[in-house]
């Protein structure tokens, strides 16, 4: 025998109004409820709005309730929370403006008719109230989310930059969402809003799960705002408004984290900056940007192609050249040979050609230095070796190979000795006499001459070589032994990023690795390689600056502190020694200091 399910007590309930069967009569209920929801002030309102958020998070194409008023119901909504304080703190209506935002946010990241439908049902207005933090950062994060969807089309852009104040409020929201969220939230843990809490954390876990999950929200909500800015920065006459040099020094290091890795975040930004005219000019004149570029461009980056860019069109353009040769050639001259990197092919030929173009300009002669000059033609011969090496006889490249290997085994020996410097001299011979296409064995010759860089204490000429050797591995950025000596190399100078990034993936490379002094046995990361990386992870740590300037922690120390639990990696105390202080006693021999 069947139960008898009694009636809903609530008139319009939008759960039973969704059991409808029958089509017409539950889009006029569902509708109705739309148009009546805002006005009323019934206790349990936030249930219907959680349930909607459900919906558009797995269904963000349907379109039902996009045709039967929901952003005018959630435009209204948001507008209530913030005209009547007191509806907003009774009961769970707290949640609802968020809810709201975010129930726009996943309707329209899709589907630009939906977005279409969105603006003309008024939603904007509301979604910039909140971007200028009329209610907390929680709001200002789903506002964001949801403008910067709307800001993608190129159908209702023009809605979005009508209200001019976005742009602005977005640029002061990249630069400052970090300390907003780490004073506002993650520095006390028991100041934080309950709501804020079971936002974050849907009910699951403590203060660890807290914090963790406000520094993903906190990436989020800087890396959002400068998606929404990079729509702006599109269009040239919004990037004198963009490109000031407070603002874009800044870039380089908004970099999403480790917790956000999958946005390209400032250096995205930078790259559409670079595109045009316009901002070339900006990025030129800003040092710090052309160094922070270099790195980036030598870097085990996700996004190393959007710097490599960025300094090829700096360089193409004959009204920045001059301000960024001296800096940005060094690092495209690592990467020169370079041929595959993800989706782009040829990255090499493209940087030679660039080089060449240079080199052959009247215009650009008197702008490079001797140096210089002499490093791109230098280059540019070992291209043509390259040619004149396909006509050689086999025998003839057989005889430069066997050269190039003893004097390299007389650079081991020396090595080993540790005469690093005569070692060093030794691996630049057997380059020199190594033909270009025997790659295989030139990766191994910089990878030990970075090595030896190392031990004579210059980092600097350290990354270079280590990064030739990347660039000619195949796969590219995949050689582990120089991406342990260039992260150490970038712990030397202080780069923490570059060198958590490089040690990393160099703990990936061990652990596929069939090298006995490389592979991680039973699934166990060398101690060394966790040292650096818990330092750099530290070093790199999200807050670490908010921290820093909020008492969290003191300049000194390596990780993020605080009522908030810490930084969220762990303590470790133990100080990390570079290849230079811990290798030179045993001749390099210690941890992969032996040269191949």
């Amino acid at each position: 025998m069947e139960k008898h399910i009694p009636d809903c007590p609530y008139p319009g309930c939008f759960f039973c109004v969704m059991k409808e069967g029958n089509p017409n009569k539950r889009r006029a209920s569902i509708m109705k409820f739309f148009r009546e929801l805002p006005s009323q002030d019934d206790d349990g309102q936030v249930l219907p709005i959680s349930g909607l958020w459900n919906t558009a998070m797995a269904h963000p194409n349907d379109p039902e309730f996009i045709e039967l008023g929901i952003f005018e119901c959630m435009s209204a909504l948001i507008w209530k929370g913030l005209k009547n304080r007191r509806w907003l703190s009774h009961d769970q209506n707290i949640y609802i403006p968020y809810y709201a935002a975010h129930i726009i946010g996943s309707y329209t990241m899709n589907m630009e008719d939906f977005a279409e439908t969105a603006v003309n049902a008024g939603v904007i207005p509301p979604l910039v109230e909140l971007l200028r933090g009329r209610l907390t950062w929680v709001e200002q994060r789903v506002a964001v989310r949801a403008l910067g969807h709307l800001a993608t089309y190129a159908s209702t852009f023009p809605a979005v930059s009508s209200h001019g104040e976005i742009l602005e409020l977005c640029i002061q929201l990249a630069m400052s969402s970090l300390e907003i969220v780490y004073s506002h939230f993650y520095q006390y843990a028991d100041r934080r809003l309950s709501y804020h809490c079971d936002l974050l954390t849907r009910g699951m876990g403590g203060v660890e799960m807290e914090s963790r999950k406000a520094e993903e929200w906190a990436s989020q909500l800087q890396c959002w705002s400068l998606q929404l800015i990079n729509c702006f920065a599109f269009k040239p006459e919004f990037l004198s408004t963009i490109c000031k040099p407070e603002f874009l020094v800044k870039l380089p290091g908004m970099w999403g984290g480790l917790v956000n890795e999958n946005s390209p975040a400032g250096i995205g930004l930078l790259r559409t900056i670079c595109h045009h005219k316009f901002g070339r000019g900006p990025v030129s004149s800003c040092p710090g940007v052309i160094e922070s570029l270099c790195n980036i461009a030598r870097s085990s980056d996700d996004w190393q192609y959007m710097a490599i860019d960025c300094l090829l069109w700096l360089l193409q353009d004959p009204n920045t050249f001059h301000k960024v040769i001296e800096k940005a050639a060094p690092a495209v001259l690592d990467l020169a040979e370079i041929q595959t990197l993800g989706d782009h092919k040829k990255l090499g030929d493209s940087i030679l050609n660039v080089l060449q173009e240079s080199i052959n300009s009247t215009g650009n002669r008197n702008s490079i230095s001797n140096r210089t000059q002499e490093d791109i033609e230098s280059l540019l011969d070992s291209r043509e070796r390259f040619k004149w090496e396909k006509s050689m006889p086999k025998e003839d490249l057989h005889i430069k190979q066997a050269a190039a290997l003893v004097v390299k085994l007389e650079g081991n020996s020396l090595f080993s000795s540790g005469n690093i410097q005569a070692a060093a001299l030794k691996y630049s011979e057997a380059l020199s006499l190594c033909p270009v296409r025997s790659k295989k064995e030139r990766v191994v010759l910089y990878s030990n001459r970075a090595q030896c860089y190392l031990l004579l204490q210059q980092p600097l000429t350290a990354i270079s070589d280590a990064t030739r050797a990347l660039c000619l591995h195949n796969p590219v950025n995949r050689h582990a032994k120089s991406l342990w000596r260039r992260a150490q190399a970038y712990d030397m100078i202080g780069l923490a990023k570059e060198s958590l990034l490089d040690a990393i993936l160099f703990i990936n490379e061990c652990s596929n690795s069939m090298d006995p002094d490389l592979n991680c046995r039973q699934n166990k990361v060398p101690d060394y390689a966790e040292r650096l990386v818990k330092k750099q992870m530290k070093a790199a740590w999200l807050f670490r600056e908010a921290a820093v300037k909020h008492g969290g922690i003191d300049c000194e120390e390596g990780g993020g502190g605080g009522g908030g639990g810490g930084d969220g990696y762990g303590s470790d105390d133990s100080e990390w020694e570079t290849a230079s202080e811990s290798d030179v006693g045993d001749g390099g021999r210690k941890e992969i200091g032996s040269n191949e």
